[in-house]
């Protein structure tokens, strides 16, 4: 299957260096403007602007019970819920049709956050940080299998690693239905992407391979969408070291035939792995090496050892 084209990524505006914020001012995110800017399209979005506020206004703060707040302006106490909640309805309907395959919300914004977004009570008091930014909850009502995250959490490599793979796991499989998708596809993707999940969840690995196992019989529609939903879920556990080392001892198995001086060699990029000595990418390149040499063809076919060059460039952690 040909490689998807480049990920269409939603992002917060301010977060790419736009003076949309509140004070005039933006908050430029260095991950997102200066590195995956090479290797994803942007559709910017700010909320409040795009629902009518100037630049610069008010603050803007959640307001009430943190399932449904209000938005209301600081100091005026004008209340921007209703304009809020027309703009996200009609802009993420927009959405929907430019085919995104994530997302990056800005931190703490009574917009934009993900999570944790400050919620005041009517009756003053401190805030409770339990909210979801009023765009952001209906994005992700809208677009349930979008992977978002906050510019905050990428900061950790092992989120931003995460968060990465989903993106572009998400374009192959929205490119896998687009072209056609029926069981013997499904059954070839699952196989495909064995080793990628196997480091993230291995259960859920197991659970897919039932949903494709009982896929005969039942609407595809259904098994898509079940598969779908679970292989994102499972993406979205960041994998750990253990996990990568028992997935390249288990790559490494491959090779009994190879020559011995091949074969030390791999196990002692592995070891050197599991002990911290190298990042994931030296074991990585050794295995394509090899699998190149060798014509493994099970193993080429793995996208967990031939990622998009985009991917791999990200997969920067120990």
């Amino acid at each position: 299957m040909a490689r998807p084209p480049r990920p269409r990524l939603g992002v917060s505006a301010c977060l790419l260096g736009r003076k949309v914020r509140h004070d005039g001012a933006h908050r430029r995110d260095a991950f997102c403007a200066d590195v995956l800017s090479d290797f994803v399209e942007w559709v910017p979005v700010c909320p409040e602007v795009e629902a009518g506020m100037p630049v610069p206004r008010e603050p803007i703060r959640l307001v009430g019970e943190s399932a449904a707040p209000r938005v209301l302006a600081l100091r005026s106490g004008i209340d921007w819920t209703e304009a809020l909640t027309a703009f996200a309805a009609r802009r993420v309907a927009e959405l929907e049709a430019l085919d995104l395959s994530g997302w990056i919300t800005k931190k703490d914004s009574p917009s934009c956050g993900m999570e944790r977004v400050r919620v005041h009570g009517e009756r003053g008091g401190a805030p409770r940080r339990d909210g979801v930014g009023s765009f952001v909850r209906v994005l992700r009502e809208r677009l349930p299998l979008l992977p978002v995250e906050e510019e905050g959490r990428l900061r950790d490599p092992l989120l931003r690693e995460s968060f990465v793979e989903r993106i572009f796991a998400y374009a192959r499989w929205k490119a896998a239905l687009a072209e056609g998708m029926g069981r013997g596809e499904l059954v070839e993707f699952h196989a495909r992407h064995k080793l990628a999940v196997l480091a993230h969840a291995p259960a859920a690995y197991r659970r897919l391979g039932r949903i494709v196992g009982a896929a005969k019989g039942r609407p595809f529609a259904e098994v898509a969408a079940e598969y779908g939903a679970l292989l994102l879920q499972a993406l979205a556990l960041p994998a750990t070291r253990g996990r990568h080392l028992n997935v390249l001892q288990h790559a490494a198995g491959h090779f009994k035939r190879a020559a011995p001086e091949d074969r030390r060699e791999l196990e002692e990029v592995i070891r050197d792995y599991g002990r911290g000595h190298v990042p994931l990418v030296v074991p990585l390149t050794l295995l394509r090496s090899l699998v190149r040499r060798h014509g493994v063809a099970w193993l080429a076919a793995q996208t967990y050892l031939d990622p998009d060059p985009k991917e791999l460039m990200l997969r920067n952690h120990a």
